[in-house]
């Protein structure tokens, strides 16, 4: 099932609705311009926002929906809002008390979608343990996990009572974890993708250019249209409305399957971000 509109929503694992696109906030820095942005999305018709403890930006978030909420008539039940818990706080305990600051900031009695940030070897199962904690409470809606390769979605779920229902990872064209999204689907943990255009590297590529000229569309929204048709859920960054609005502006064309292989064909297992299998923050 391919995404039909800017509200359109995947069905989680535990039941639970989340929409296809929303706005991600990365280095989006705390202020006027992050909750102007988050209200364009809102009023824009993004009803998912996502945000992280270490992005600084949760006060902004939050500020941000909840002027929205004001203005454009949207009930808190309608928007899908995700944090992450920081390296700093993995530990039952800890993590438990990240979730409760992360909701001051925001100034939101719950999260839709909590996720561990990414996955410190021997901290993140006690993490996850306050995860499925917080989830059986009643006191978030969905819990996954981002940047797990598989072998650490294996070591969590030997142990784990709740599967995760999402795995956020850095994935584009030229990085398209086709072997992760492959264990993912078979799992039942939807895939999402955080840097989707690869920080704006991948908005002059000739191959996406001539199949966005063919389709009178962006690179962008190429991208972006890939996603979508690979059923995964995607959440491009930007601060300015015109920006907001083109990327959401992908549900009135449809890529063909050859132009689907020719763009996954660009992969080169290439990240911008940090390898998951190595990082020391």
């Amino acid at each position: 099932m391919i995404a039909k509109n800017l509200q359109d929503t995947t069905t989680l694992h535990n039941g639970i609705q989340m929409p296809w696109f929303g706005l991600g906030v990365f280095k989006v820095e705390d202020g006027t311009e992050l909750v102007e942005s988050v209200k364009a999305a809102i009023k824009n018709g993004y009803r998912s926002i996502d945000t992280a403890a270490i992005y600084g930006n949760e006060t902004g978030v939050g500020q941000g929906i909840r002027e929205a909420m004001a203005e454009y008539n949207v009930t808190r039940e309608e928007l899908f809002v995700t944090s992450k818990v920081w390296n700093a706080d993995l530990g039952y305990e800890s993590t438990l008390a990240a979730y409760e600051t992360t909701l001051n900031k925001l100034g939101l009695d719950y999260l839709d979608l909590y996720l561990i940030h990414w996955p410190v070897e021997g901290k993140f199962q006690e993490a996850w343990r306050a995860l499925e904690t917080l989830y059986k409470d009643g006191r978030v809606k969905a819990i996954g996990v981002s940047n797990f390769q598989i072998h650490h979605l294996e070591t969590l779920m030997k142990d784990a009572a709740v599967k995760p229902m999402i795995n956020q990872v850095e994935l584009h064209p030229q990085l398209t974890q086709k072997e992760l999204i492959d264990y993912c689907k078979k799992q039942g943990i939807q895939i999402e993708a955080w840097s989707p255009l690869m920080q704006g590297q991948l908005l002059d590529h000739p191959v996406l250019k001539e199949i966005a000229e063919k389709h009178n569309k962006s690179i962008a929204q190429v991208i972006l249209r890939w996603d979508l048709q690979h059923g995964i859920v995607t959440i491009p960054k930007s601060t300015k409305e015109h920006r907001i609005i083109e990327n959401s502006n992908v549900f009135d064309f449809e890529l063909s399957e050859s132009e689907q292989s020719r763009i996954d064909a660009l992969n080169q297992n290439l990240r911008v971000g940090p390898d998951p299998d190595n990082f020391d923050f």
